[in-house]
């Protein structure tokens, strides 16, 4: 009984915490100063391979899927499917949330709204990916991808782990720039992203929701 009370509590959490990791990505892209290092790079990537931002998001996390599956070094199939799972509302979440924001005029806020606006969706992100990160049900693989490294190789230290993860992103973004000569979605809040999402998430693992426990599985 115990088990399946814990288990409900996840299931909860991750809810809340996909539709928080959407909306508060699509904020950051609404603000047009810079988005979380992986959403820029996939608002860069469908903007040169002019593909819907919402089936970039979905490719994208298909190809890190895979490479989650080669640092694993064995096939966790219960893992290969929950990072499917994410992937499929996420992605379209943060594409139709997107709408609302900029409905509402998110974008048309002046320098000093979109600066405050964007660093709360940061926040977000990083608060959303330490609460589903701990329930450990389904992950987004981008951030599977940092959970793996912190656990398996890093010590679990999320600061590091989550440096170490944005090798992948960090690239598209340079490719990008490089054959379009242009950059959407990256500016302050990327850098904000990169050097603060580490550590707001260590953070958060201990004062957001701090009766979820992390449920280490590698």
């Amino acid at each position: 009984m115990a088990k399946m009370q814990d288990f409900g509590q996840r299931m909860r959490f991750l809810a809340f915490s996909i539709f928080l990791n959407s909306a508060a990505n699509a904020l950051t892209i609404s603000t047009n100063l810079g988005s979380a290092v992986w959403t820029g790079s996939s608002v860069n990537l469908s903007n040169w391979i002019n593909v819907p931002l919402g089936t970039t998001l979905f490719g994208y996390g298909i190809v890190i899927t895979i490479l989650n599956q080669v640092l694993l070094g064995t096939f966790d199939r219960r893992r290969f499917v929950s990072n499917l799972l994410y992937i499929v509302p996420f992605s379209y979440l943060v594409e139709w949330i997107g709408y609302f924001w900029n409905w509402i005029g998110v974008g048309r806020l002046n320098l000093t709204g979109r600066v405050i606006v964007d660093i709360i969706g940061l926040f977000g992100v990083a608060f959303a990916v330490s609460i589903y990160q701990r329930c450990n049900i389904i992950m987004h693989p981008n951030d599977d991808l940092a959970y793996i490294l912190r656990f398996k190789f890093l010590h679990g230290s999320a600061v590091i782990a989550q440096w170490a993860s944005y090798i992948p992103p960090l690239t598209i973004i340079i490719l990008s720039w490089y054959f379009t000569g242009e950059l959407h979605a990256i500016g302050f809040g990327t850098v904000w992203a990169l050097i603060t999402q580490g550590i707001v998430m260590a953070w958060a693992d201990f004062h957001v929701f701090p009766q979820l426990k992390h449920h280490v599985d590698v």
